[in-house]
């Protein structure tokens, strides 16, 4: 059993994550940030959901760069293949289900 209160978390590097579970290989973790990530490809889906903050979120379709801002309780699905970044504004907390040791 855990309790986990997102907005007091905290990491010493953008990025920085606290594990949250692991179930049957799809991880959930809490990330905190005040910087953006890298344009990737995750090796399978991907749920990206703000906790706290606001992120704008980069993403390809079809080779042409969209961008969605997204606030507390949005959430941005990443399909198989979905070539994105996030880009806070400020600090965030971002909650990311995924594939085990996706990039």
């Amino acid at each position: 059993m855990k309790i986990i209160k997102a907005k007091d978390f905290t990491a010493q590097r953008a990025w920085g994550a606290l594990d949250i579970a692991n179930m049957n290989g799809i991880t959930t973790r809490l990330h905190w940030t005040d910087q953006p990530y890298k344009w990737h490809i995750n090796d399978g889906e991907e749920v990206f959901v703000v906790l706290d903050g606001i992120v704008d979120m980069h993403y390809k379709e079809a080779g042409v760069e969209k961008l969605a801002t997204l606030h507390v309780g949005d959430i941005f699905y990443a399909s198989v293949g979905t070539e994105h970044v996030a880009h806070p504004k400020g600090e965030a907390r971002i909650l990311v289900i995924e594939t085990q040791g996706s990039v």
